[in-house]
């Protein structure tokens, strides 16, 4: 059985959607293990709730790599064979990517490459696109810039504010999310180029 290592900072709405599908035999693997690197986020409540391993490794006043070094350690103490961000507001190091290849996977609402980082649907709506979304993508060392597996375009609506359009947007995360990770865990795909090539 996969395990799978969730990294978040705040509610952990895709990390929810994760473990449903887990639960309910959708994901063919186990949570190893659920991180924040804030004490206070309602993640790590919510996966103590579930039974599930929640460990906080708090981030405030470390520098990037020395974090980075705790959180290798605790992932793998945990045998974690793929991780998961679900808004996790820390950028990773290089040395934390290299270390983990092809195995780190990032949800992002927009549309990549358009709106990378912070308040993407804010970016959206300012540049008046028509369509937005989400995106999963293998996680590498510049931000939001890894090989894409899954999109889902979200239609912007004339009335549309930031708090409307991110919950549509969020809808489509939960789904596509679920999808990316299992596509990752069968392994039928390959990369050529920046392409993720799905094999049957």
């Amino acid at each position: 059985m996969k395990r799978l290592g969730i990294l978040l900072s705040g509610r952990g709405s895709n990390f929810e959607a994760i473990a449903d599908n887990v639960a309910a035999g959708k994901i063919p693997a186990e949570i190893a293990v659920v991180i924040s690197n804030r004490p206070e986020a309602r993640g790590l409540e919510v996966a103590r709730q579930r039974g599930l391993n929640a460990v906080c490794i708090p981030s405030k006043g470390m520098e990037r790599e020395a974090y980075d070094r705790l959180l290798i350690e605790e992932l793998k103490k945990n045998r974690v064979d793929l991780i998961c961000l679900a808004g996790f507001m820390r950028l990773l190091s290089a040395m934390f990517v290299r270390e983990f290849p092809l195995r780190i996977l990032n949800i992002h609402p927009s549309l990549l490459p358009a709106f990378p980082g912070l308040d993407a649907q804010h970016q959206a709506l300012e540049h008046g696109v028509k369509i937005s979304g989400c995106t999963v993508h293998f996680v590498d060392e510049n931000l939001d810039a890894g090989p894409i597996i899954v999109q889902a375009a979200v239609p912007v609506l004339n009335d549309d504010t930031v708090e409307t359009l991110s919950a549509r947007i969020l809808k489509e995360e939960h789904r596509i999310y679920t999808e990316a990770i299992n596509i990752v865990l069968s392994g039928k795909f390959r990369i050529e180029g920046r392409r993720v090539i799905l094999e049957d």
